[in-house]
């Protein structure tokens, strides 16, 4: 070929290849939209504290900053993470409570008051139940009610004694004649609401004025239950907790909270005042935070040392929770999401995540943090690559962008470790470093297969499958476009070509060391387009497409333009349409979903042809719908950036809010719940129940199910957050979230202490070779 006839297909190749990046950057940043773009506000983030006791927690107070417990009768003081003694407080003891911003101990004989550092027993009686009432404290005994004027309790019987609401009994000078005398008890709560006193008998409430005891001022409503606990009154409403549910007293109205409203367990066992105009309810399944329009579950693992609830206490932004394991402590800090997301990066490097580039889960082994060696390294590093490139095209850090440069030659080392170009393995083993075991299982159940480097230093693992194949192309491509420079670029586009290259000439399979397919490396229409691989056509079709278009448009090589035509021949954009499955069950893969969005965000990026565009985005919008109410940022971003329309984008906010600081893998359990009911304006297609609050379950990767109701390891795992990470700055960076606009540092960051190693420790084995 001439020179000029050289030059006429590299400019020609220039265009096609500038035509094709240009569309995906009009994508990425010029598209016209409809959502709105949220504030990153400050908000309270819950930070949780357990402390473990071998017999129950019976009752907490809080008193300036000072928390107070009943272990075995016995008063106890938490110091500095620890519970302690007070010698000096009485025994026997049932209940200790602030009121009227003094502590009381209420014991089988009698009632105590602290005065400075002392306890000073005010009454010999055995009291039930302290509130206070109008400015006053009042006490309750079994069957009488008595108001403290500084120096000793007054019994606030009437002379003549109480006066009944029955008025058959009023004569006709007012006063009433009784065949029996009307009594106050049995009590067992007493509560001021209103400017009045109201009494709990067991299964009644009662009305007391300081004369007539009323039994009949509700004209509307009743108990839900005769197993009454406690009750709380706050502004116009007046809580009463039973076994079904919580009743709300409003003037002469007794209605029920119940788990259709809301709440999430209805056996109820206490109540308390929060400090935000919240309230607290104590079950024997967790402890519930009610507050305007939102309820929040807390349980056993990751909160509280036990679900059985005792008692709560609230201090300044701080609950206390006495559990029959231990003493639960929340406590709410001031965080931004970009806050919470340096907290993250802090996290995997004091925790051990990170190794010779990748991300790492970490596991107990004979008490020791390791990190694990799994099936899908690429997979779980390609989240933070795309999170650390995003990262950069924001804030233009070069510390952002190393980080970023790492995890590529990880991935890209992967396909180098391989003898076979374009062949590339799922994960990398050092004998000589890691602490893990090599897994002895593949996909499917099948036997694992490692291989040796020639050198001995190495083992990789073989078998790679489709998930592997589309992390590459997505996080790679997105570091080609935000983050790369010069010869990085160069090296990305290679690594895609020679992937795509090899399944292509594979005959559309990717073919392992002994030149069968893989287990799950399969995109030909042999496998796909009968009955063995049928149910993978569309989401194994739409990878295909993306992955092939994608080669096509950062090369510009002919041979990715043929490829991806035969797929349009074979008909697999039709076959996107319906890619996500809803039925029967046992075909309903959360993780494809993943491989979904990531087919998208990449496919759409460069899909100009009208005709296939419309069915690609007919593909999102009816996979979209489907995801929609589990509210996942990650899901919900790359609808929005390619498409421009609404996505729920202010409960994205709140759903990255709503992750955990803890990522250790706790238990948990929903689903006894009584609120598990979708949400009003969103339909379950996948049979899930509810949605889940990351609040509510362990940090999971990436962007798994919200609708398990149950799961966890017991704390024997830790997560990585790179989800989080990858879907805040993507936010970001298409700006779905804004910048903060608190600009000090104690709201926007997390401060560094590099010689602190919580988990795995440091890896000491041979270093990564040099990738480029």
């Amino acid at each position: 070929m001439r020179f000029r006839d050289k030059i006429a297909v590299l400019t020609c190749t220039c265009f096609v290849l500038f035509s094709e990046i240009l569309a995906g950057q009009q994508l990425y940043g010029g598209k016209q939209h409809i959502w709105k773009p949220q504030q990153d506000e400050v908000y309270p983030q819950e930070v949780a504290e357990k402390i473990s006791t071998k017999k129950p927690v019976q009752s907490v107070a809080e008193l300036n900053g000072t928390c107070y417990v009943v272990l075995d009768g016995k008063l106890q003081v938490l110091h500095n993470g620890n519970l302690s003694p007070e010698p000096s407080a009485p025994s026997g003891i049932q209940k200790i409570q602030n009121e009227n911003n003094s502590l009381w101990i209420l014991t089988s004989d009698g009632i105590y008051l602290r005065k400075e550092s002392s306890w000073q027993k005010i009454d010999n009686k055995e009291y039930v139940d302290i509130c206070t009432h109008n400015e006053a404290v009042h006490a309750a005994t079994k069957n009488q009610i008595y108001r403290f004027d500084g120096k000793k309790f007054i019994n606030t019987k009437p002379e003549h004694g109480y006066y009944s609401s029955n008025l058959t009994m009023v004569m006709e000078d007012g006063t009433q004649l009784h065949a029996d005398p009307v009594e106050l008890g049995p009590i067992t709560e007493i509560e001021s609401y209103s400017g009045t006193l109201y009494v709990l008998r067991p299964g009644q409430l009662v009305l007391f004025d300081g004369l007539v005891v009323n039994e009949d001022f509700i004209d509307w409503g009743s108990l839900p239950s005769k197993n009454t606990g406690e009750m709380l009154s706050l502004g116009s409403r007046l809580f009463i907790n039973t076994d079904r549910g919580l009743a709300v007293l409003r003037g002469a109205t007794l209605a029920t909270l119940k788990g259709e409203d809301g709440l999430p367990v209805e056996n109820t066992s206490c109540l308390t005042k929060g400090f935000d105009g919240d309230v607290w309810i104590g079950t024997q399944r967790g402890a519930v935070r009610m507050l305007e329009n939102e309820w929040h579950y807390f349980g056993a693992g990751l909160w509280l040392p036990d679900n059985n609830v005792n008692d709560i206490a609230a201090g300044d932004s701080v609950v206390y929770i006495a559990t029959d394991g231990g003493l639960g402590i929340i406590k709410y800090k001031p965080f931004t999401l970009q806050k919470k997301a340096d907290y993250y990066e802090r996290h995997l490097e004091e925790w051990g995540h990170k190794r010779l580039g990748f991300i790492h889960t970490l596991y107990q082994k004979e008490g020791k943090w390791i990190r694990e060696i799994s099936d899908n390294d690429g997979g779980h590093t390609s989240p933070y690559l795309a999170a650390m490139s995003y990262k950069y095209a924001v804030t233009g850090d070069e510390e952002d962008r190393k980080k970023a440069v790492d995890a590529f030659k990880a991935m890209i080392w992967l396909e180098q470790i391989s003898p076979v170009e374009g062949f590339f393995a799922r994960a990398i083993y050092s004998p000589g470093g890691d602490k893990d075991e090599m897994s002895k299982h593949g996909s499917g159940g099948l036997p694992a297969k490692w291989y040796k480097t020639s050198d001995g230093k190495w083992i990789w693992k073989g078998d790679t499958s489709s998930d592997e194949v589309i992390a590459h192309f997505y996080s790679v491509s997105i570091f080609y476009e935000l983050a790369a420079r010069g010869k990085e670029k160069d090296i990305a586009k290679e690594h895609l070509k020679r992937i795509a290259s090899y399944i292509i000439d594979c005959g559309w399979v990717l073919n392992d060391m002994d030149g069968k397919p893989t287990r799950w490396g399969r995109w030909n229409p042999e496998y796909l387009l009968r009955p063995y691989g049928y149910v993978d056509r569309g989401i194994n079709g739409l990878e295909a497409l993306a992955f092939t278009k994608i080669a096509w448009a950062l090369t510009g090589d002919e041979k990715f333009k043929e490829g991806y035509q035969q797929l349009i021949d074979w008909g697999y954009p039709e076959n996107t349409l319906r890619q996500k499955n809803v039925f029967p069950p046992e075909n309903i893969a959360t993780w494809d979903d993943n491989h979904a969005f990531r087919s998208y965000y990449t496919l759409l990026r460069y899909a100009e042809d009208p005709r296939l565009r419309n069915m690609y985005l007919r593909s999102l919008e009816r996979t979209w719908e489907v995801k929609r109410m589990e509210q996942i940022p990650w899901f919900n971003f790359v609808y929005g950036a390619i498409t421009g329309n609404d996505c729920d984008e202010a409960k994205m906010i709140k759903h990255l809010r709503e992750w955990v600081l803890d990522c250790t893998e706790y238990s948990y359990q929903n689903s006894h719940r009584d609120d598990l009911f979708v949400e009003s304006g969103y339909f379950s297609y996948e049979g899930g129940r509810k949605r889940i609050s990351p609040r509510e379950m362990s940090v999971k990767r990436a962007s798994r199910s919200p609708i398990d109701l149950d799961g966890g390891s017991n704390g024997k795992r830790v997560m990585e957050p790179v989800g989080f990470l990858r879907d805040y700055w993507m936010g970001r960076y298409h700006g779905f979230i804004e910048a903060p606009t608190a600009t000090d540092s104690e709201f926007i960051s997390v401060k560094r202490n590099r010689e602190i190693q919580k988990g795995a420790k440091p890896y000491k084995g041979e270093p990564r070779p040099e990738i480029f």
